[in-house]
């Protein structure tokens, strides 16, 4: 596993691409008329909208609040220390619990029956696989000091005991947060537009004229997506 953790941990960025054009492969749906009524969009619609926002709130406060330098090396495993802090005081891979929330809402968003029983599994196991490569990595620099923070914090399933003195004690540094994220917040966002504006008429309207707002809500993403590149580039915005 730690092996194959290795590999996949070598082309991530590239896996996180290909899950998102997953998302448009016809499938059967979740929610259909025949078992959930006439407005039976309104469930994959809500649930999923709430599923994938709680996955990039749960990103952003962990950028936001302590950030993990974990991005590999020469796409490798890499850690320049042992961050125990902020969110990952709560849960030890929870940038990786909203990347799984943010997809996984998507999934449902889309409607499909195979994303979420096909494609979901095999990212959890790859993630899983990942996981376990980085573990090995950390155990082997920081001995027991990795293992004493194993014990006392789960793996995969956060706990919100004095998660309010967490954010108490910690300030929220907005600036990491959009140099860190720019990136995906525009890839995820225009996935969960180009899924409404093809999926859901009920919202938009069926009109040709919806395509124009689509534009515009894009053109509004990549301005921002623009603008934090730059001033990330050029360093006028620095953490």
């Amino acid at each position: 596993m730690i092996g194959i953790g290795n590999f996949f941990f070598k082309y991530r960025n590239q896996l996180f691409i290909v899950l998102y054009v997953l998302l448009f492969i016809p499938s059967p749906p979740l929610f259909s008329e025949a078992l959930f009524g006439t407005q039976y969009w309104i469930y994959p619609f809500v649930l999923g909208l709430l599923v994938t926002f709680t996955g990039q709130a749960i990103r952003g406060a962990t950028i936001g609040l302590a950030y993990i330098i974990r991005g590999g090396r020469d796409k490798k495993v890499y850690a320049e220390e042992l961050v125990t802090q902020g969110i990952f005081s709560h849960c030890r891979n929870p940038l990786y619990v909203g990347n799984i929330l943010m997809l996984l809402g998507v999934g449902i968003l889309a409607n499909s029956l195979l994303y979420i029983f096909i494609v979901m599994p095999l990212f959890l196991f790859i993630y899983q696989a990942i996981v376990l490569a980085e573990e090995n990595f950390l155990r082997g620099k920081f001995g027991g000091a990795f293992d004493e923070y194993c014990s006392r914090v789960n793996r995969w399933v956060p706990s919100l005991k004095g998660i309010g003195r967490t954010f108490q004690a910690m300030r929220f540094n907005y600036r990491r947060w959009m140099l860190k994220e720019y990136n995906t917040q525009f890839v995820w966002i225009a996935g969960i537009l180009l899924i409404i504006f093809t999926r859901y008429p009920q919202v938009t309207g069926s009109s040709d004229d919806r395509w124009y707002v689509f534009a515009g809500l894009i053109l509004l993403a990549g301005v921002y997506y623009g603008t934090v590149r730059y001033l990330k580039k050029s360093g006028k915005m620095k953490e």
